[in-house]
């Protein structure tokens, strides 16, 4: 369970890198700013974690269907994005609410980045032991801002190409919603099999599928 979560992490940080690509220079660095801040404000709930905190949280159900809660609302909001911003590409003319909407969706990277930068806090206190933690929140608040100023320069360059940025966005938030429920499962399936055959259901579904 630690390892798709350690994949939909990765997953969440290269799809906010993407999605900053597609923003002015200024709001990469408000962006950054703003990652660096919350470091800094989240030192005093990230001091009192643990470990073993932590991988309790991974084993509860509730509080992974509440994670599942968040992250459908941030792949829905990343995949609308690709949408509007996909139909500007191509029809290069939009109504005011797509605009509108294409317009916020741009200011919003990702929800999902707060806890990773939660996470990531916790991770680095465990990693250097004996180090005021004060000290560690400021040095990984200024690797973030520098990451985020600087990786999607370096993604812009190696992908300059934005109908290709676009589709690894629609694709990476894709997989991230299927391992979000390969992480919401969490092993709770059903070992009986299904005995009997709801028919309705069945022929309703290919009907769907022979008619597009």
């Amino acid at each position: 369970m630690e390892a798709v979560v350690i994949v939909i992490m990765l997953l969440v940080g290269f799809s906010f890198m993407l999605k900053l690509t597609y923003m002015p220079f200024y709001s990469r660095l408000a962006v950054g700013v703003a990652c660096a801040v919350f470091i800094v404000l989240s030192l005093g709930i990230a001091v009192n974690q643990s470990k073993t905190q932590i991988s309790d949280w991974l084993q509860n159900p509730e509080f992974m269907l509440d994670m599942a809660v968040l992250l459908t609302v941030d792949v829905f909001m990343q995949l609308t994005f690709c949408i509007m911003a996909a139909r500007r590409i191509s029809v290069r003319r939009q109504s005011r609410s797509e605009n509108l909407v294409r317009q916020a969706l741009l200011w919003i990277p990702g929800v999902l980045i707060i806890p990773i930068l939660l996470v990531l806090l916790v991770e680095t206190l465990f990693c250097f032991p004996g180090v005021d933690f004060n000290t560690l929140a400021w040095l990984l608040a200024g690797v973030m801002l520098i990451i985020g100023v600087v990786l999607p320069l370096l993604l812009k360059w190696l992908i300059p190409e934005k109908d290709l940025r676009l589709e690894l966005i629609f694709m990476i938030n894709i997989l991230i919603a299927v391992l979000g429920v390969v992480a919401t499962v969490n092993g709770r399936t059903a070992v009986a099999g299904a005995s009997e055959v709801e028919w309705k259901p069945l022929i309703g579904v290919i009907i769907m599928l022979l008619t597009g």
